[in-house]
């Protein structure tokens, strides 16, 4: 699955720049809306990585930042029987773990958008090419159609924010500790040859702060 990818959580991690909130905090000041940060490791008023006791720099490299992420704060399931997926993503923040969640369906979309249409407009030239090529008519009517339905997921992609995840329940910051609320509900559109597959995403949303756990769980909804 591309979204627990090592090569798309690293670039999601550097893009976001979580790897201070990943790496060097020890918890949350509700009060202020603020990371509390481990000093011992960061010093936050320089935004310096500081050495450990050989003087090693105690900065990330995206290999740990990227296990970090997926052990502590992420996780992916899918139901078999009938295709959920669920993803989860906790914080001791819960404004982060919201805005993580948010992020992670905005750059899921974008980098599957992306890909698509880089791989389809490699095959419309590849077509164009061997179009030039043959003289025969049989064959122009077969690569016509080839790039036309080429040209149709470009334009789909293209026309689409909202590409692989569609949202039908924006993710909210929890208020309360001890009641579920509901979080982000996303819909899986998956473009295939023009046809649309459409599967249901429920994210659940875990907030952790200290020993009480607040959690997000769409599994209450309607």
């Amino acid at each position: 699955e591309v979204l627990k990818s090592r090569a798309f959580l690293a670039e999601f991690i550097k893009r976001h720049n979580l790897d201070v909130p990943l790496m060097a905090t020890s918890g949350w000041n509700e009060a202020g809306e603020s990371w509390r940060y481990d000093r011992k490791i960061y010093n936050p008023k320089t935004e310096q990585w500081l050495p450990d006791e050989e003087g090693k720099s105690q900065q990330p490299t995206d290999w740990d930042l990227v296990k970090a992420f997926k052990e502590n704060h992420l996780s992916v399931s899918e139901n078999k029987d009938n295709g959920m997926i669920t993803l989860n993503v906790k914080s001791q923040s819960p404004l982060a773990a919201k805005q993580w969640a948010e992020w992670l369906v905005q750059d899921i979309n974008e980098h599957m958008r992306q890909d698509d249409v880089a791989s389809a407009e490699a095959r419309i030239a590849y077509l164009e090419g061997k179009l030039s090529d043959t003289n025969i008519a049989g064959m122009q009517q077969v690569f016509y159609q080839l790039i036309e339905s080429e040209t149709r997921t470009v334009m789909l992609a293209n026309a689409q924010q909202e590409y692989v995840f569609r949202t039908i329940d924006p993710a909210v910051v929890p208020q309360e500790k001890s009641e579920p609320k509901r979080a982000l509900i996303i819909v899986l559109a998956v473009i295939l040859g023009g046809m649309f597959g459409v599967l249901a995403v429920f994210v659940r949303l875990f907030v952790v702060k200290g020993n009480d756990h607040i959690s997000e769980d769409t599994n209450h909804h309607k």
